[in-house]
């Protein structure tokens, strides 16, 4: 083990800029792909009819292999960063798109029309009532999206894109255990402190109401029985 560390050590200045290579393709995806998800999911919750199309084709984009996908992406974009970046955003798309259409969804129908008594356009009322309301619920596919992100980003070293996969990949090459373990942990690493810190973000942005939801009701059934219960005496 101290072996390991005092390689740790050794290769740090490569581990570092590989990590921040892998950080840097996950967080251009991600913000690409709430860039184009998130306008989507909303056209998609006031036009139906659409989803069968857009989630459709992310579906279909899912069921491709994603080496398969990078390799269709390489004669037009050649090896690199962009043919990385435009995979993993087409990956991390559909959560997205899926999240934002599910969370504008489940806004109360009672909210929507008492923004409109209250003389608010479409827009506004998608800006100001809707949106916030649906927040926690697009953190969630943020969320999954990022931790999708973060593991496919390894491989895209062997599309040219370097990351921590160029320190895997290399090692298994190499037959050399501790360079895999060096690119492997700090990449889980970072998939597992990217899940949390939105996991945490997901709660607070959740209204203290919604999370108390399940114990008022279970409250107000007790209260009930009992309610019932004495009228029954």
């Amino acid at each position: 083990m101290m072996d390991f560390f005092q390689y740790l050590v050794r290769i740090s200045p490569t581990l570092l800029q590989r990590a921040s290579e892998h950080l840097a393709m996950t967080a251009n995806a991600v913000g690409l792909a709430l860039v184009v998800g998130v306008p989507l999911g909303v056209l998609i919750a006031r036009r139906p009819w659409l989803s069968h199309w857009v989630l459709g084709l992310c579906n279909t984009i899912q069921t491709i292999p994603i080496l398969a996908f990078v390799g269709m992406l390489i004669p037009l974009t050649g090896l690199g960063t962009t043919t990385a970046v435009i995979t993993l955003f087409a990956y991390s798309l559909l959560p997205i798109i899926q999240n934002t259409c599910t969370g504008l969804k489940q806004v109360d129908s009672g909210i929507i029309e008492a923004a409109r008594g209250m003389g608010m356009t479409r827009m506004q009322i998608l800006r100001l009532v809707q949106l916030p309301l649906a927040l926690p619920v697009m953190v969630t596919g943020i969320r999954i999206a990022t931790v999708m992100t973060l593991g496919s980003a390894s491989i895209m070293s062997l599309a040219g894109a370097g990351g921590l996969g160029q320190i895997i990949f290399t090692g298994i090459s190499r037959v050399n255990d501790q360079m895999v373990l060096a690119g492997a942990l700090p990449a889980a690493l970072l998939a597992v402190l990217a899940d949390v810190s939105l996991g945490w973000l997901e709660k607070k942005l959740t209204p203290r109401g919604v999370r108390l939801e399940p114990v008022r009701a279970s409250r107000t059934a007790a209260a009930l029985e009992q309610e019932t219960a004495a009228a029954a005496s």
